[in-house]
């Protein structure tokens, strides 16, 4: 499909909370290395390059943007990337960044933010990005923890305006239920792909849609069920197949089936590379028929991943 005149409005709006954004989104990720790991062993991209990829996303209409402190590497900050690409900001673009994890200055993993840690991670986010309060944040878990403290402390960020709206990330459905009572949730970030997913990914989809929360998979192009074995066979054998018969790129039915999966469910897929940006915003526009999408989602049943 040609992605030269598509804009990220083809996917239609959803509001986080009291912003209004397109489905199509971008996420900032892969702009400080070649490839998705957040390690020090990844050949950092061009900056030039990463500022003209932010750029042209703006133009191409996305006006959502998912970043965090934490995605550096030895040369490169997708935060400080942004802010020169962009700033002063477009008055429509909402940045939704993450805190939680901490990294060293040499990218080493430290331990999981305390409640008391979240503040410092917040200001360090307003730094880089060049703002006096961050459109959204998201609470970034490692595991099935209870959230209430560290909800709680950015709730506290929030009523001072430093944060506007408040989301999750890597969570399941009894944390959300452990959130709302302390602040709006306006989005929930979870792995999610065709054939990386599982009941709960299923059922945290189903709560956010009844709640009229945003849904936001990452890695949704390269879902980890198509790493190896036979289910990355029949996988990438049919997802060639609707991909031949739309004269799309897989990567783009990837992403028109996240969208199709719930008018709340937002797309945020990353690159470093103009021409993969071109192509994913058009993805925006691309419709499966009901036939397709169901053939699709029986991957992640056929692969075990889906009770």
């Amino acid at each position: 499909m040609t992605s030269g005149t598509t804009t990220a409005a083809a996917a239609g709006t959803w509001r986080l909370g009291d912003l209004t954004v397109n489905r199509m989104g971008f996420g900032a990720m892969r702009l400080t290395q070649d490839g998705a790991a957040l390690s020090n062993d990844r050949t950092p991209h061009d900056r030039d390059r990463a500022i003209t990829v932010l750029r042209r996303a703006v133009d191409l209409g996305v006006n959502h943007i998912d970043t965090a402190a934490f995605y550096f590497s030895p040369m490169r900050s997708a935060n400080e990337l942004i802010n020169r690409a962009l700033g002063p900001y477009p008055d429509d673009l909402v940045i939704t960044t993450k805190v939680g994890p901490g990294r060293g200055p040499s990218g080493d993993w430290l331990n999981w933010a305390r409640p008391e840690d979240l503040r410092g991670q917040v200001e360090e986010n307003l730094r880089q990005l060049g703002r006096d309060h961050l459109d959204v944040v998201n609470l970034r878990m490692n595991g099935p923890a209870s959230i209430a403290d560290r909800f709680g402390a950015l709730a506290e960020l929030r009523k001072e305006g430093l944060i506007r709206h408040l989301g999750l990330s890597n969570v399941g459905a009894g944390q959300i239920a452990e959130a709302l009572p302390i602040a709006p949730v306006v989005c929930v970030q979870n792995r999610y792909a065709i054939a990386a997913r599982s009941a709960d990914s299923e059922e945290v989809l189903r709560i956010c849609g009844e709640r009229g929360i945003a849904f936001v998979p990452f890695y949704a192009i390269a879902g980890d069920g198509r790493e190896s074995g036979a289910a990355a066979a029949t996988e990438n054998d049919a997802v060639s197949a609707v991909a031949k018969a739309h004269d799309a790129s897989p990567a783009q039915v990837r992403l028109a089936w996240t969208l199709q999966r719930g008018p709340h469910v937002l797309a945020i897929p990353g690159t470093g590379n103009p021409d993969h940006l071109a192509e994913n915003v058009a993805a925006a526009a691309l419709r499966l028929t009901e036939e397709e999408s169901r053939l699709l989602t029986e991957l992640g049943q056929d692969a075990g991943q889906v009770a």
